[in-house]
Formats: structure tokens, C-alpha cells, sequence
């Protein structure tokens, strides 16, 4: 995608960086309205043409990135939303660290790929209500598994009564968790029925046996209710879940294996989505113990589970139909 102009931004709390990769100029502004219309004005200055003829490039940031990502969406401005990590793997060896070097880093990327990077389209305002109910619920749990974690170790290591304030206030703490994580999978709920979209695709894998509300709406927001990533075994790559081959040469043949980057969060939820499956999928527990009979190795079994889970989900959000177990109808 070629544009006169690209711009790469560094974005935190309260400021960005903006850089200009052509022209090598670079400013800086606030992370607000007001900045965003004077980032509009200098580029136009500088560039002397219309802001749907550059392209800009940031990292996603979550809430920091979020204003910005809609002030471009309604300006109907091309840019990319990009991963840190693969932006800093991508452009070699760096020295040194400032907004003004990563805004110039990331203009440089989104110059030396533009013909590759995708524009970014942002979510709907129910899913991007969805993906923020689903990240606190996933900080409520986190800090429900600490508190119970904790219970469980002064309660069997030191050995204190059940009426002391340390054992009740744990107690209490954990109760009141659990009250508001069910409290926002309710919310959850009543979102997704807001959208009629949204409430088909939940439906539709929803019927695939080990997938749940918590896995399904993993999927819906990391993929913008499966938008971003054209096949299943994108997404498996993205989650971690695909496997690799390690070779060199003639002389080293390696076993593939999955690589350490990934979703790690995804990992775990396709991993009790696997767990699930096996236990109420007569076909998955079948092909499960007979991998197993055959001497197979348990992990990478339970991966290819996942990875056919995957496949699965993808199968029944592009159809928008229903899962059919067709080993129902097998003779």
C-alpha cells in the first residue's frame, strides 16, 4: 500500500511521539483531542496533502491506544496497529530507547512493509465493551486464584484456625470475588444478546462440545469476532499452539514442538477446552486413548486436541452454522 507519508507513533498514558519517516521530522503531543487535531494539522503541513493519503503506525496499548485507533477510524485514515514484539524482532539490533526512537522505528516498519500490513478496523462498541468485561474478569480471577493459593498454604502449612482474621478475611475476599466474576459473565450475557452477530457466532461455537462461555468469548474479542485472522492455523500460531520443525542441515533433525511465543492465556484455555473435550467428546476421547495406546506422547496429543478444537471454532464462525458431530452418524 503505497502512501506519500508514514508515520510512526509511540504512544503512552498521557503523550505520544509522532515521527515522519520521509521527511524526518518528529513532534510531540498530548494523548487527547486536542493533540490528535494538531497531530492532524502538522501533518498536513508538513506533508502539504490530506491525512487519507499517509499512513500511520503504533503498537496496540489497550486503553492508551484506544482513542486514537477511534479518532483515525472516523477520520477514515489508513493506519496499522501493530505488535511491539514483532516490530523490535523485525528491524535488528537497537541502541538506546526514547518515544522519539521507537516512533522512528516504527515509521521505518511501516515503510519496509507496507505492502503487506493490513489496515487496522476497529471493533464494534459492543465488542470492544466485551473485550474489556472479559479482561476484568480475567484480573477477578487472577486475584481469586491468589487469594485461594494463600488460604490453602497458612491453612495447611501453618496450620491456623479457621476463626482467625487472616483465614476470614481470605475467605471473604474470595467469596466476594467469585460474586463478581459470576456478576460480570452475566453482564457477558446480556451484551453479546445485544448483537445479533455477535449472538449467532457465540451460538455456533458454543455447540462445539468443550467450548464454553469464557473459551467462546476468548475467541470472539481476540479475533474481533473472527475478523483478523484469515485461517485456524493463523490463530494457532498466534496462540502458541502450532507446531514448528527444528532442523539444520543434515546433521540435526529435531522433534517440532510449539515455540515459546504465543497467547499464553489462550494456551490455558485451550488447554482446559482440550481437557473438557476429551471427557464429554466420544470422538475426541477416542482418538485420545487410542494416540495414547500407540505409545504417543500425552502433551502432544492434548495439542493436537486443541489445534483441532481450533479448527472447529474457525469451521463453524465462517459457515454460521451450528457444529455437526458426524460420529453420531457414523456406522
Amino acid at each position: 500500500m503505497e502512501k506519500r507519508e508514514y508515520i510512526g507513533i509511540d504512544i503512552s498514558k498521557s503523550t505520544f511521539e509522532a515521527y515522519l519517516y520521509k521527511a524526518g521530522e518528529t513532534k510531540g503531543f498530548k494523548n487527547n483531542q486536542q493533540g490528535f487535531d494538531e497531530l492532524t494539522k502538522w501533518i498536513e503541513i508538513i506533508t502539504k496533502t490530506q491525512l487519507d493519503n499517509v499512513a500511520l503506525c503504533f503498537e496496540h496499548t489497550g486503553l492508551y491506544s484506544l482513542p486514537l485507533s477511534i479518532y483515525l477510524h472516523e477520520k477514515h485514515a489508513c493506519y496499522f496497529v501493530v505488535s511491539g514484539l514483532l516490530v523490535k524482532r523485525s528491524l535488528g539490533l537497537k541502541r538506546g530507547k526514547s518515544d522519539k526512537i521507537d516512533a522512528q522505528q516504527l515509521s521505518r516498519f511501516a515503510w519496509l512493509y507496507r505492502d503487506e500490513l493490513k489496515p487496522y478496523q476497529i471493533p464494534s462498541q459492543v465488542l470492544i465493551k466485551l473485550k474489556q468485561l472479559y479482561s476484568l474478569r480475567a484480573r477477578l480471577v487472577k486475584q481469586c486464584s491468589g487469594h485461594k493459593g494463600y488460604l490453602r498454604e497458612i491453612r495447611t502449612v501453618l496450620h491456623i484456625d479457621a476463626e482467625d482474621t487472616i483465614v476470614k478475611t481470605c475467605v471473604e475476599l474470595v467469596k466476594v470475588l467469585e460474586k463478581q466474576i459470576e456478576t460480570i459473565e452475566k453482564e457477558i450475557t446480556e451484551l453479546i444478546k445485544t448483537d445479533e452477530e455477535l449472538l449467532s457466532t457465540y451460538r455456533n461455537i458454543t455447540s462445539i462440545k468443550g467450548v464454553g462461555l469464557v473459551v467462546a468469548v476468548a475467541m470472539i474479542v481476540s479475533t474481533n469476532n473472527f475478523q483478523c485472522f484469515d485461517t485456524w492455523r493463523q490463530f494457532s500460531c498466534y496462540a502458541g499452539i502450532a507446531p514448528f520443525e527444528h532442523s539444520s542441515g543434515l546433521s540435526y533433525r529435531g522433534k517440532s514442538r510449539i515455540s515459546h511465543l504465543g497467547n499464553r492465556q489462550l494456551k490455558t484455555l485451550l488447554s482446559n477446552s482440550a481437557a473438557s473435550s476429551i471427557q464429554y467428546d466420544p470422538e475426541m476421547r477416542l482418538y485420545y486413548q487410542r494416540r495414547l495406546a500407540e505409545g504417543k506422547n500425552k502433551m502432544s496429543t492434548l495439542n493436537i486436541i486443541r489445534n483441532k478444537i481450533v479448527s472447529r471454532i474457525f469451521a463453524v464462525a465462517t459457515r454460521r452454522t451450528p457444529y455437526v458431530n458426524l460420529h453420531n452418524y457414523s456406522s
